[in-house]
């Protein structure tokens, strides 16, 4: 992903400086290595966008950088947690441009670095001398457990998914995206919500905000691996086609395809030995079909629901995640 110019991430790493901070003190400890492969993915990189949803929602609703931030940071351990546990099973080398945990530190500490990671999540929430109230407290396990739940089915949907000889549905892909990718971006708004110590409907109406940027942000993520631009995604092109992943652009590239144009993409789906060449016309034909268009337009209408659910604050906070969400769409390729 690219920076873009409607969203200045450096607001955004300027913002999350102190989490970041918060993050690395609460992770030191004995055997040293076990908090190396803990820490060492949050050291090499990550866009923070889910600890800054969760400043931002705890400000929108008058709340301050001090109350978000033990929530902030936990909700960055699981989703650390989560890709140190996604590169295992999905047997990747580099992320964030250096050897992922499990290549670095091997698959017993990888495996234990996320779930030290994960239960470091709860510990910083739930730890008295943090001085969180208790009814606050509680409700941050709640809101961060149910959203562990979530993306733990959500990830058995994706295996499932991929390993079916069956093209899903979008309903299909859609109820996977909901729980593995956009789960947490839900627990971000709510547990900022919640942080300002505020009411029900303003933490749902967050949740709202959430689960429609989490959906629109994956979808494009999606799209940005079947015809991006390597010198920005950093992948091969037609990486996601390579490898068979069923992405929504895919799905809908298969459905609507018709005879040499179908035929040249099932040949690519998968493929892992296909050529250069044919990949290429693969990615090429699917740059044809409007799925980009189709794509940002089913993106665009969450970011309108999203946008709607804040509609009623007004603050420099709403401005910033109404900012977001025009990043989110117009992601470049």
């Amino acid at each position: 992903m690219g920076v873009e110019k409607g969203m200045n991430l450096d607001k955004i790493v300027e913002t999350t400086k102190r989490i970041d901070s918060f993050l690395l003190s609460n992770l030191k400890g004995e055997p040293s290595n076990l908090y190396k492969a803990a820490s060492y993915l949050i050291e090499h990189g990550g866009k923070r966008l889910r600890p800054y949803l969760v400043i931002k929602s705890c400000e929108l609703l008058g709340g301050s950088i001090n109350q978000a931030i033990p929530a902030a940071a936990a909700i960055e351990m699981v989703h650390n947690f989560t890709l140190v546990h996604d590169d295992i099973m999905d047997n990747d080398e580099v992320r964030h441009g250096v050897p992922t945990v499990h290549t670095k530190f091997g698959i017993p500490v990888g495996i234990l670095a996320g779930d030290l990671l994960f239960s470091k999540a709860f510990e910083v929430i739930s730890n008295s001398k943090i001085q969180i109230p208790k009814v606050v407290s509680l409700s941050l396990v709640v809101a961060l457990s149910k959203s562990c739940r979530d993306v733990c089915e959500g990830q058995a949907l994706d295996i499932s998914m991929a390993q079916s000889k069956t093209i899903p549905t979008e309903s299909q892909y859609r109820k996977m995206v909901e729980k593995k990718t956009s789960s947490l971006f839900v627990a971000s708004c709510a547990m900022g919500a919640i942080s300002a110590n505020t009411t029900q409907s303003d933490v749902n109406r967050l949740s709202i905000y959430g689960k429609n940027l989490g959906i629109a942000f994956q979808i494009v993520d999606d799209l940005i691996g079947v015809i991006g631009d390597p010198r920005i995604t950093k992948k091969p092109v037609g990486n996601d086609i390579r490898e068979g992943k069923k992405s929504l652009p895919i799905l809908l590239a298969i459905k609507v395809a018709k005879g040499k144009e179908k035929t040249a993409i099932l040949k690519a789906f998968g493929n892992l030995a296909i050529s250069k060449s044919e990949l290429g016309k693969a990615v090429e034909t699917i740059s044809t079909l409007g799925i980009e268009h189709t794509i940002r337009k089913k993106a665009s209408y969450h970011l309108d629901t999203a946008r709607k659910s804040i509609s009623k604050y007004d603050n420099s906070a709403r401005e910033d995640l109404l900012s977001l969400l025009d990043f989110v769409v117009k992601r470049s390729l």
